[in-house]
């Protein structure tokens, strides 16, 4: 109780870490808190593309476009390993959008957010190019390919929040605010750590309500604020199946109700195909695909593709709710993605309220959240945009270097295969060697928990990226769960509550996790 925090934020997703990592850039002591994994919520179930959001056009989201389009390639170059550029094809189907439409949308998507680095727009024979093979034949003729990013969404968090915490932020995981309260100008925030069931008091100068899905119950802790704002939950769900087709294009589909879904080549032996968009009532920690929806995006797909997608097809599911602003959109696919803030400032001290918001744009919302700030935080060290030059931890390196880092560790470490280094360059960027040390072979990195997952890095996760169960490592901090069996997974969980405490990283992992 003796420290006053310059900024206290509650929610560890995309937004909660992004406005971390800037602030403390900036000189501020910054305490965040998360009651589950860091994105546990929300950003770790999205489309897994950094992207202008196409599709925004025809809502005339001009602005969101622009900002997401130019956010693309400062992402891309900020985090190489995780962010990669990924062609579209987008056929064109005869009695939806009409082809002049697409034409000029792509257009637009070419030119109003200062593409510099992604190739631009081109028209694409479908009855020739290899994009057309795995399509139904004859039904579409012609198309466009366009570009986006694609994401590792929950590295993407962790990774924030590393160096958030590399520039002194300290960042609680299983720590749940039981309590915000205001005591003369001054915010307490009462956190408890969801393993133990210890509390503890923090104080605070300013406070962030950064608990998406959660933002409403956040505020009904005891804060004083009464919501202007509303949130409007909207579930999407993706399904995985195996590789679909040969070739490294994504689709973009049109489906006849007006929606649309992305099929994109996953973790080299998958497909991920996604989203829905229909309105959630109930516990967000409690979504999944439902069946009608996994049924849903099988039939979508299948109006396109030659071999026909099945719900016996999919190796797994998974679900998230987005906490969206209530704009009043009669449907969930018309609610605006933009990012809304309600600063209230009862008492004095400063609560801003986040609703919305897209993986996309996440930088440029910590950058706006902290210019609404600025007047109650005493720093005298802020940066302007500061966060779109610096790389997040490993990124620092040319945009097209995964490749040589990949073939540099595998001369560094010859015991390693090549994709087992492809995997370790995409996942840490330059910091692989970390967690591979001094290794001069496959036994050197410890225990094997199948699927090149070994004690080594595991080690490494628990200690530097705050993993506390076989589900951080192998669904958040990886995908390695597509590839391991179910006993190796119980294995692995029951290894890490074995040495997580014996070793004492769960303290330093408490501690902020500093290296």
């Amino acid at each position: 109780m003796d420290r006053i925090f310059d900024l206290a934020i509650i929610g560890g997703g995309i937004n909660g870490c992004g406005i971390a990592r800037d602030a403390a850039g900036r000189g501020n002591s910054v305490f965040l808190c998360e009651m589950n994994d860091l994105a546990s919520g929300t950003s770790s179930w999205s489309t897994k593309l950094v992207h202008g959001g196409l599709r925004y056009l025809e809502y005339y989201e001009f602005r969101l476009v622009r900002e997401a389009l130019i956010e693309r390639e400062v992402l891309w170059q900020i985090a190489p390993h995780i962010i990669r550029p990924l062609r579209f094809v987008l056929p064109h189907h005869a009695g939806l959008r009409p082809a002049w439409l697409l034409r000029l949308g792509l257009f637009l998507y070419d030119h109003i957010g200062g593409r510099h680095l992604l190739p631009p727009t081109r028209s694409v024979d479908l009855v020739h190019d290899e994009v057309g093979k795995p399509l139904i034949a004859n039904r579409y003729k012609r198309g466009f390919e366009y570009s986006d990013c694609f994401v590792d969404d929950a590295r993407l968090v962790v990774l924030t929040a590393r160096d958030a915490a590399d520039r002194g932020a300290e960042i609680h995981t299983r720590s749940r605010a039981v309590e915000i309260r205001q005591v003369d100008g001054i915010w307490q925030v009462t956190v408890e750590n969801t393993i133990s069931g210890e509390r503890t008091t923090i104080q605070a100068r300013a406070l962030v309500n950064a608990g998406g899905p959660w933002v409403e119950q956040v505020l009904s802790s005891g804060s004083g604020v009464n919501a202007r704002a509303k949130v409007r939950l909207v579930q999407g769900s993706h399904i995985v199946v195996r590789k679909l087709y040969e070739h490294d294009r994504a689709y973009m589909f049109q489906n006849a109700d007006g929606r649309i879904i992305f099929v994109i080549p996953y973790q080299d032996d998958f497909t991920l195909i996604g989203t829905t968009d229909r309105d959630y009532d109930g516990d967000p920690a409690k979504v999944k695909a439902s069946p009608e929806e996994i049924q849903y995006l099988c039939a979508s797909a299948s109006e396109y593709l030659k071999k026909p997608v099945l719900p016996a097809d999919v190796v797994w599911t998974y679900s998230g709710v987005r906490p969206l602003y209530d704009d009043g959109a009669s449907e969930a696919r018309a609610a605006t993605r933009d990012y809304v803030f309600e600063l209230d400032t009862p008492g004095g001290a400063p609560l801003l309220s986040i609703y919305g918001g897209k993986i996309t744009t996440y930088r440029r919302l910590a950058e706006e959240a902290l210019e609404r700030l600025s007047p109650y935080l005493s720093s005298d060290k802020a940066k302007e945009g500061w966060t779109g030059k610096a790389p997040l931890p490993g990124g620092n390196m040319d945009v097209s270097a995964v490749a040589a880092l990949t073939a540099e560790l595998t001369r560094k470490y010859p015991f390693l295969t090549s994709a087992h280094a492809g995997r370790l360059a995409h996942a840490y960027g330059t910091r692989a060697t970390k967690l591979l040390g001094n290794a001069k072979s496959l036994a050197d990195l410890g225990q094997a928990f199948g699927a090149t997952l070994t004690e080594s890095e595991v080690r490494y996760l628990i200690s530097t990226e705050w993993a506390c169960s076989a589900e951080d490592v192998v669904w958040r901090r990886s995908k390695l769960g597509l590839r391991l069996s179910a006993d190796e997974i119980a294995v692995l969980d029951e290894w890490i509550k074995a040495n997580s405490a014996a070793s004492g990283e769960r303290t330093l992992r408490e501690a902020g996790g500093r290296t």
